[in-house]
């Protein structure tokens, strides 16, 4: 089967979160399962440091020039060759006065105001570039940004006869971000005005390009389980729980896979020592080495290391955390954090850890290498988040034998399991509900439970020995597109 993957963001290409690692790590599970994957991209300024570098001042592209129509005016964008890796064919669309930014969809000042010119026309070109290159049996597109695709090939495509027995498949990576963009857009894009009405494109007066491709898709998938059900509700669907949930039956939570050969205690490079399931020994000189980087000196070994590695915001729930802060500081624990984001949760950090210098360690960054040493000497990993798609972090953790404290949300819920000691069976602690006491007693039950060194570390290889990796999850994925191909015939 050919699948076509079209999305805004890919590693190594191009990162501002999770979507990125989907999209560079299913593709290769794909291939190995005995399919043709090819991956589209937009050509970001950041993406030609690790494209071939151009030919006598040319890049090396595959289609030199397709047209691209809009309201009154053309684009004429190019397709450069990005090679195969792992199998996978990536290809790059071209349109420098639209794509060539360092910021993939904003500054600083807020995002691009033609953002719905730039992923229109991606995903326009992907479907003209089809067309040359090769006509998927799939077309799997990844949130707002390539979610114009199903809708384009329901209406301005319908009736091309190259993509009669082309299948669509949207994946949700996050409801909270949609596309949204004037009525005008309607028209812009060259869409029929009967495209914009509350049952296909419409939302409060607004062209939505993931609503679009939430009603033209054929199957729709999210990235747990746990997400697939919350996103039904008013809580959770961002306004798009009643699409959502008239579709349910065509909507499949996947959990995501983590790339265990960048995480992997056993062998990872950032670390002061390795270890495993059978030899946690290096773990003892990681923590050692953690604490030294935050600059904690003489924390005792019976001391908890509560890690954070996140984007400081009220969704990862640290307004829960500020709650709770003066009483958690009361117990025998340290706290080391690493991120950025909302200025009032950098403010908390810098006022926690000056007021409990010794205790509390902030560092305002993100550094690749020093996210590891936290996951890696860390006794326990801290993620609240009052929503949570799949995430990542609770897993790398349980590799890292660092015990998650998660909220019962999303794919923290799905791969977390309550611990329970006379069992010796579980991998974490979770709570449920929007309260910052809930949180504090699920610290508390981990405290208790770190006062039992044996007890621990069964906890701690029972979370090591989980897998997952993205080899089941591409399964479920190609059963997805198998269900696709039959319905399209």
């Amino acid at each position: 089967m050919h699948i076509v993957f079209a999305a805004s963001e890919c590693v190594p290409f191009a990162k501002t979160g999770g979507l990125a690692d989907v999209v560079g790590s299913l593709p290769p599970e794909l291939v190995k399962l005995g399919h043709e994957v090819t991956v589209y991209l937009p050509l970001y300024a950041g993406v030609k440091a690790h494209i071939k570098a151009p030919i006598d001042g040319e890049w090396p592209y595959a289609i030199r020039s397709i047209t691209i129509p809009f309201e009154s005016y053309n684009r004429f964008i190019g397709i450069v060759d990005g090679g195969r890796r792992g199998g996978v064919q990536y290809y790059f669309v071209d349109c420098p006065e639209l794509f060539d930014r360092l910021g993939l969809y904003g500054t600083k000042d807020g995002d691009y105001p033609n953002n719905w010119e730039r992923f229109g026309l991606f995903c326009r070109a992907v479907l003209e570039a089809t067309k040359i290159l090769g006509v998927p049996q799939i077309f799997h597109v990844h949130d707002w940004q390539a979610a114009l695709i199903p809708v384009y090939l329901r209406t301005v495509y319908s009736l091309d006869p190259m993509f009669q027995h082309s299948g669509t498949v949207l994946t949700i990576h996050n409801a909270g971000y949609q596309g949204w963009f004037p009525p005008v857009t309607t028209e812009r894009l060259l869409f029929p005005w009967d495209l914009f009405t509350l049952d296909k494109v419409e939302q409060f007066d607004n062209f939505n390009f993931l609503k679009g491709g939430l009603v033209f898709s054929d199957m729709l998938t999210t990235v747990s389980r746990k997400y697939a059900e919350e996103i039904q509700t008013a809580e959770f669907g961002e306004k798009l729980e009643g699409i959502l949930h008239a579709r349910a039956a065509d909507l499949v939570g996947i959990l995501n896979g983590v790339d265990y050969a960048q995480w992997d205690p056993a062998t990872d490079g950032n670390l002061a020592a390795h270890f495993s399931p059978d030899d946690l020994a290096g773990k003892r000189q990681c923590r050692a080495d953690l604490l030294h980087a935050f600059g904690l000196e003489k924390v005792a070994d019976k001391t908890a290391v509560i890690g954070i590695v996140s984007r400081f915001a009220t969704q990862k729930g640290f307004d829960f955390v500020a709650e709770i802060a003066d009483k958690l500081v009361e117990r025998d624990v340290v706290v080391v954090a690493l991120g950025s984001g909302e200025p009032v949760f950098e403010r908390f950090f810098r006022d926690w850890a000056f007021r409990n210098q010794g205790q509390v360690a902030v560092q305002i960054h993100y550094d690749e290498a020093l996210a590891h040493k936290v996951e890696a000497g860390s006794d326990m990993f801290l993620m609240p988040s009052r929503y949570e798609p799949c995430g990542l972090n609770q897993i790398y953790s349980l590799k890292y034998g660092s015990a998650p404290v998660v909220r019962a949300t999303g794919g923290l819920d799905d791969t977390i399991d309550e611990w329970h000691p006379k069992q010796g069976t579980g991998t974490g602690f979770k709570f449920e509900g929007l309260n910052a006491w809930g949180l504090l007693d699920a610290i508390d039950r981990a405290l208790v439970a770190f006062k039992d060194k044996k007890s621990w570390k069964k906890l701690m290889r029972n979370g090591m020995a989980r897998d997952y990796g993205w080899a089941q999850p591409a399964r479920e994925y190609a059963k997805v597109y198998e269900d696709v191909v039959k319905r399209r015939g």
